[in-house]
């Protein structure tokens, strides 16, 4: 018989290597006593603070012209509202229960922050690709921010509430299925683990999703910095520089001094490369900075993006982006690490199946933290307009299983799935969950609409 350890909600927060793995399956399954599976159907709303003041407060230290754009971009839809609004659930999910099982989390796990990229050795792979609110903190509140995002993404493309349903109901039975894989593999078998474009296209279950796939994949490959090169720059005066393209690319009145800004920035970045990536890098040389407005909840974060050319022209095209404090910190605990643009890479690192080569991080002279990435080298992500119920659910599985890779690298497979069982209770629960919390996603849009009709904020 073998004995039950002692471990308590809340402090499990790596693997337990120490305890084999049947202690770990046993304290796994013990944890449904704590957590029972059903209770995560619940949500109680209880006093909360207003969803326009924790907006704003999220607005501190962001350029104060850009923020009406954010604004603009989040009253397109309830869906544009959740993606630009991580602080208003995190202060929420962490009113809910959880199992105490901490893993690298995501923090801003919607189904637009998954797509395909390409690895070092150009293959397509398919994961998730946005870690600015990345920290360790509870599993359940990436999977559960998942699933809330595809139901109200499911009702903005205007399925019904049946099919809504059902792609919830897919992506966390893909994930229970993918841990309970996970759980069983050698520890070097889950880090090696990827989702490769190629088996996608392989292992769909139909000929519309094949297709999909297929076209996703082509896509990607289309997407070289070769061509994102050709299109966002010109040649001025024998100079090779950026097309200002207002508000969404521009450069700055004081040009001259931000590009020598940047350049102390950029010397700094490449000292936390590895020194074949730094010997990579000094084969290029910096030519033309510009502020680039990404996203929604990016929107008004200082964001830029640098052109490099090699002696032989090649171009090089990186993003610059402002790293500011995780949503979750101050409801998952003190981020490790001092420098934010730090936790970033290093959280991409751990959750992604392979990472850009030029990853990295800096400070500026204004304390501000950034991390360096290469821009829209072969990434590409879904469209939801037009999207069929039955494209939304396989999509909805690809999500599943792609975070369940990413938390099993990071936690506990072992303890997570045992926990979750062969049954599908934690399925149907998290659905259910999402289901009700999507219309509090609705009315909180509807307070951002109320606030710009009132003047108390402003939109473009």
């Amino acid at each position: 018989m073998t004995s039950t350890p002692n471990i308590k909600s809340g402090e499990i927060t790596s693997t337990n290597s120490q305890l084999t793995v049947a202690q770990r399956q046993e304290a796994g399954k013990a944890l449904r006593q704590v957590v029972s599976r059903s209770a995560h159907r619940n949500w109680h709303l209880t006093e909360r603070p207003d969803p326009i003041d924790l907006l704003e407060i999220s607005n501190q230290g962001r350029i104060r012209e850009l923020i009406p754009i954010r604004y603009g971009r989040m009253l397109q839809s309830p869906f544009a509202f959740l993606r630009g609004s991580a602080i208003i659930m995190a202060v929420d999910l962490a009113q809910t229960l959880t199992t105490g099982i901490h893993v690298q989390a995501c923090g801003d796990c919607h189904l637009l922050n998954f797509g395909g990229f390409a690895t070092p050795e150009r293959n397509l792979i398919f994961d998730l690709n946005d870690f600015d609110e990345t920290l360790s903190a509870p599993w359940e509140w990436d999977i559960k921010r998942l699933v809330i995002s595809i139901i109200v993404a499911g009702k903005d493309i205007c399925l019904n509430d049946k099919d809504c349903y059902d792609a919830a109901l897919a992506a966390v039975r893909a994930y229970r299925l993918s841990m309970q894989e996970y759980g069983q593999m050698n520890t070097l078998a889950v880090w090696y683990a990827r989702l490769d474009a190629n088996m996608l296209v392989e292992h769909a279950p139909d000929e519309e999703t094949r297709k999909y796939w297929e076209q996703m994949a082509n896509k990607a490959f289309t997407r070289t910095m070769q061509q994102t090169f050709l299109q966002l720059t010109e040649e001025v005066n024998g100079q090779r520089r950026f097309i200002d393209q207002p508000p969404q690319l521009y450069h700055l009145p004081n040009q001259q001094e931000y590009f020598e800004e940047v350049g102390v920035l950029f010397e700094q970045y490449r000292d936390t490369l590895q020194s074949d990536r730094q010997f990579l890098l000094d084969r290029y040389r910096l030519v033309d900075v510009a502020m680039k407005v990404v996203g929604v909840g990016s929107v008004g974060t200082h964001c830029g993006v640098a052109l490099l050319l090699s002696n032989d022209h090649d171009p090089l095209l990186l993003q610059f982006k402002e790293a500011r404090p995780s949503v979750l910190e101050p409801y998952a605990g003190k981020c490790p690490y001092s420098h934010n643009g730090q936790r970033i890479v290093n959280g991409q690192r751990l959750m992604q199946a392979a990472s850009d080569i030029f990853l990295g991080w800096t400070s500026n002279s204004h304390g501000q933290d950034f991390y360096f990435r290469q821009l829209k080298d072969m990434k590409t992500s879904i469209k939801l307009k037009g999207m069929s119920a039955r494209g939304l659910e396989d999509y909805a599985e690809i999500c599943g299983c792609a975070l369940a890779r990413a938390h099993a690298c990071s936690g506990d497979p072992v303890m997570i799935s045992s926990y979750l069982g062969k049954s599908d209770t934690f399925d149907s629960a998290v659905a259910d969950f999402a289901i009700t919390y999507a219309h509090q996603v609705e009315q909180d849009y509807q307070a951002l609409v109320a606030a710009v009709q009132s003047g108390r904020i402003e939109a473009k």
